[in-house]
């Protein structure tokens, strides 16, 4: 175990010093709101980072490279379900342009160097050790503290929610990957959760009513 910073070469410099066969490349600054405050800094945590560890993957000749992407790529795109092959990316935040331009450049790299990039965009992950930011962890702790929820709208929006175990198989997957030099995947689940399923759920994991 190393900890360290994608953008500092030093650092990687000394890591890439012992011998790789796959990177899988999750570090990133997360979370869409947050990076509307601080475009800057998720630019050059998530592109140059990025970079970075492609260059290295380009030294060492470290042939395959899994990505995590974000379905917030897709951003305003009105073509539902959101497919892979729609090239027509929509980002309405620094952070999903930043995963935009990772996906961009991990294709010159498969192209220039035959680095096989794979970018996984990840649907709204749940689970253990969740963020504390998200949904699914800020309700449980909002029932259980008796705090109202905040509540937009008739609780009719949905999206995915993928359970982390899922993830971590198709990272895995990913890393056995070898059917083309360049691909991206949607990872997520086959049926969308809206908010009213989403609070009953969790009322009843709870054992307690929510305050809207």
């Amino acid at each position: 175990m190393h900890e360290g910073d994608i953008r500092d070469t030093d650092f990687l410099e000394k890591l890439f010093q012992q011998p790789f066969d796959i990177i899988v490349h999750l570090a990133a600054r997360a979370g869409v709101r947050p990076s509307i405050e601080k475009p800057l800094l998720y630019e050059d945590v998530n592109i140059k980072g990025t970079v970075n560890l492609l260059e290295k993957a380009k030294e060492k000749n470290i042939k395959q490279f899994v990505f995590a992407g974000s379905s917030s790529v897709y951003g305003i795109n009105p073509n539902t379900p959101w497919s892979e092959n729609d090239f027509v990316l929509k980002p309405i935040s620094p952070y999903a342009s930043t995963k935009v331009s990772c996906e961009l450049t991990g294709h010159t790299y498969a192209h220039l160097y035959g680095i096989r990039f794979i970018s996984l965009r990840f649907f709204t992950v749940f689970g253990p050790r969740q963020r504390p930011d998200l949904a699914i962890h800020k309700f449980f702790k909002l029932i259980r503290q008796g705090t109202p929820i905040p509540f937009f709208g008739n609780g009719e929006t949905s999206r995915d929610y993928t359970f982390v175990g899922d993830i971590v198989n198709g990272i895995i997957a990913a890393m056995h990957y070898d059917k083309s030099n360049y691909e991206i995947i949607n990872l997520g689940n086959n049926r969308t959760i809206n908010l009213n399923m989403l609070i009953a759920a969790i009322e009843k994991r709870s054992r307690q009513k929510s305050i809207t």
